[in-house]
């Protein structure tokens, strides 16, 4: 695959810009959008709003309101989450080729986190809250963009981008709108960092969060002991039932994160929460699991006990098949053409990748800076790489505007595959 002399003036536009482009993410990035944060999500989608209209005036540009989750308190009461809307761009709805660019602008980095801002470290990376996952991501989508609507033969290719409040805590409210606008795509592109050398992921687990709740009988412990229904001891016998699932299936993982209930030693508690995730790698896996977890809960119930269970499977496994494989080959491909050695390797964790592909679009969901360290204050990322992933994905969007990389076909070997 070659680099035609236009596409050569688009991906030149990007590298004038690489100083701009990195700035505009350090600039994000001061700004705190933890996923409880309401107030800092507001703001910052008020300044990408601003950005995106700013950087491509031509797109449509709105708020697409989610719908609000119950949440369990460690006192087992329920409340609603509800957070700001998801930013929606859309541009040449009715194109020929249609590319669903995703992200996230929440941060997994509290309002009360020492962790508030970007410095670089001694070896030139840069070292902040979200410079990696993913504002860096969302300023290489927007730069890609940009570039690319300069390209002549733009106008055969329609996008749509989608950037979310709630991916790092599992995309509640924005599923159903991820799912909506993931069925009017041929490809995805979705903007969480790569490894720090590039690396894709390519197959990823399944995901789940789980919150049971457990409704005891309180008493006095000394003077009517007998009378109480001890919520604690149910949830750690349904702890105990969900560790031993552990082992059970190969790929499948299941990680008790949390107990919370009880409160004077001389009290027998009424109230306890088991909070736990789940990893799988197909629907079978996913099965088997429901079955197992019924049976844990199923430990808690006794005279006077009652368990509920909320949450569950957030994201489906997204397994390599024969179109992200045909895909994934189109990336090393365009990455070549540029110098870049793309590799890819299969990851436990989730991203809006998996949600992508459970509605049958394929994509590939590490597109974003080179990086690491992620969810941690030693989160980091390259500066060189905003300019390299920009290019990447210019070149990308050039290559199926101009047929070299099939995207309709992508999509129907996708659509066969789950037949």
């Amino acid at each position: 695959m070659l680099v035609a002399p236009q596409e050569r003036s688009v991906l030149e536009s990007i590298a004038e810009r690489g100083d701009d482009i990195v700035a505009r993410a350090v600039g994000w990035c001061a700004g705190n959008s933890g996923s409880r944060n309401l107030e800092g999500l507001r703001a910052t989608l008020d300044l990408l709003t601003a950005a995106w209209g700013a950087a491509l005036p031509a797109a449509a540009v709105s708020h697409e309101a989610l719908e609000p989750t119950v949440e369990i308190a460690a006192d087992g009461r329920e409340a609603l989450h509800s957070p700001p809307p998801s930013l929606l761009l859309t541009m040449r709805p009715d194109a020929p080729v249609q590319v669903v660019l995703t992200g996230h602008y929440d941060t997994v980095f509290a309002a009360s986190s020492p962790f508030q801002a970007v410095g670089r470290r001694e070896d030139g990376a840069l070292n902040g809250p979200g410079i990696a996952d993913m504002k860096g991501g969302i300023s290489v989508m927007m730069a890609a963009l940009e570039a690319f609507e300069r390209y002549a033969e733009a106008g055969k290719v329609g996008w749509r981008v989608l950037l979310s409040p709630d991916e790092e805590i599992g995309s509640l409210g924005s599923g159903a709108v991820l799912a909506r606008i993931g069925r009017l795509g041929h490809v995805g592109m979705t903007y969480e960092p790569a490894l720090a050398d590039g690396t894709l992921a390519a197959g990823r687990k399944g995901s789940g969060n789980f919150h049971v709740k457990v409704t005891g009988r309180s008493s006095h412990a000394g003077r009517a002991f007998d009378e109480g229904r001890n919520a604690v001891t149910a949830a750690a016998r349904i702890a105990g039932a969900l560790d031993g699932l552990n082992g059970g299936r190969d790929g499948v993982t299941v990680n008790v994160a949390r107990i919370d209930g009880g409160s004077a030693l001389n009290v027998v508690p009424d109230v306890a929460v088991v909070r736990f995730n789940v990893r799988f790698p197909d629907a079978e896996a996913a099965r088997w699991l429901e079955g197992g977890i019924e049976r844990a809960c199923a430990c808690g119930h006794g005279d006077g006990l009652g368990v509920s269970m909320f949450g569950g499977v957030t994201r489906a496994a997204k397994p390599f098949n024969g179109a992200q494989s045909a895909l994934f080959g189109s990336v090393r491909e365009v990455g070549a053409a540029l110098g870049q050695d793309i590799a890819w390797k299969s990851s436990g964790g989730v991203c809006e990748g998996n949600n992508l592909f459970a509605v049958g679009l394929p994509n590939v969901d590490t597109l974003g800076v080179r990086g690491g360290d992620i969810h941690s204050e030693l989160e980091f990322a390259w500066p060189d790489s905003f300019v390299e992933r920009a290019q990447l994905s210019a070149l990308m969007l050039m290559k199926m505007a101009s047929g070299e990389v099939d995207a309709l076909k992508l999509r129907r070997m996708m659509d066969e595959a789950s037949q």
